[in-house]
């Protein structure tokens, strides 16, 4: 029995689902669930992220660890930790730069963070033979004490689920995953009170809370709090509180309904920035002023970066300033994905989020 037959029969026994309910299934199932089963990341998958882009970014983030690390006053041991490692290309990337700073590779005790056994798998083979030997684990709460942060997390906000508020013209109703007249997935409205004291808004707007997304920001928070570091939190999303629909599904790099194909498709919605930074800041954390992409990447030297790489192969010089326009410019991938960084203590400024 497929994802979807499972989940028409669960509906049809128990009742709609909530749009968060919906995604859990769909990416967690761990018998069809997408994560779960069959991640496609890449050219020749269903999306692709910054660090398959060009491999400036995860050098340019491996740096920007080693700095973060400096600032810190180089403590030994340190956890370098990356949640939602993808194939790892990200890190693999970061562990190529970060063998500038020997100090760091001694003090430096690799965690990864992933749910997926596939990706884990991937990450596996990936970072085999490299400069830090991984240790995985399923969550922040897993992570060994006793020692500061430096956490890196690309394109992971947006995989964690999210309820979903319709206005109306008699007030706010969530939305739902029901069965239309013929038994087929459909969206509806459910009839029920709300548990959420939501904003005002004109009918037909719609509104998505993630506590997924808050409970990992608070999590964390606490975390940094706790034992120290940093955290730098990259995705697509919003910067201000506001409305819109944002749930999409991509399947071999093109949108189609979400209620399509059950667990075949990697289901996303925007992050919820300030959501996160506000519950990361009620647990003990500090955060820096959100930051565009492109912005930030510049900040780092992402231009010096390819520069040098155009150097070093001419013959590869238009395709290292296609990746760079991909990466920073606004109208690609530059102002839509932000940065957020977090931290603790107050003095610690990340690099890149100095003021001035």
């Amino acid at each position: 029995m497929s994802l979807a037959e499972r989940l028409r029969a669960q509906i049809a026994a128990d009742g709609p689902l909530t749009v968060a309910q919906y995604m859990t299934a769909c990416l967690h199932d761990p018998r069809d669930g997408y994560y779960a089963t069959r991640p496609r990341l890449g050219e020749a998958g269903d999306f692709v992220t910054a660090p398959l882009v060009s491999q400036m970014f995860g050098e340019l983030l491996g740096l920007w660890a080693v700095e973060a690390w400096n600032r810190m006053g180089q403590p030994s041991p340190v956890l370098l930790v990356e949640a939602g490692p993808g194939d790892g290309t990200l890190m693999g990337d970061v562990l190529r730069a970060v063998r500038l700073a020997p100090g760091f590779l001694e003090a430096a005790r690799l965690h990864l963070i992933e749910t997926s056994p596939p990706l884990v798998e991937a990450q596996r083979r990936r970072l085999a033979g490299g400069p830090l030997e991984p240790a995985w684990c399923g969550g922040l709460a897993a992570l060994p004490s006793g020692a500061p942060v430096i956490l890196l997390s690309n394109e992971l906000l947006d995989c964690l689920p999210a309820r979903q508020f319709v206005r109306t013209e008699r007030g706010w109703a969530e939305r739902m995953v029901g069965l239309d007249a013929d038994g087929a997935l459909a969206f509806g409205l459910a009839s029920r009170p709300l548990d959420q004291v939501l904003p005002q808004a004109a009918p037909g707007a719609v509104v998505e809370i993630s506590a997924a997304q808050a409970a990992f920001g608070a999590e964390l928070g606490a975390l940094l709090a706790r034992e120290g570091g940093v955290a730098l939190l990259i995705d697509y999303g919003r910067g201000e509180p506001g409305t819109g629909d944002t749930l999409q599904a991509l399947k071999g790099h093109q949108k189609l309904s979400p209620l399509d194909s059950p667990g075949e498709a990697d289901l996303t919605v925007h992050a919820d920035f300030p959501a996160v930074a506000a519950a990361a800041r009620a647990a003990g954390a500090f955060a820096a002023p959100l930051l565009a992409q492109g912005e930030f990447l510049l900040r780092l030297g992402a231009a010096e970066r390819a520069k040098t790489l155009m150097q070093a192969r001419p013959d590869r010089a238009q395709v290292v300033q296609r990746q760079l326009a991909r990466l920073t410019e606004p109208e690609q991938m530059g102002s839509l994905f932000k940065v957020l960084a977090l931290h603790a203590p107050q003095a610690l400024v990340p690099p890149g989020f100095e003021e001035g």
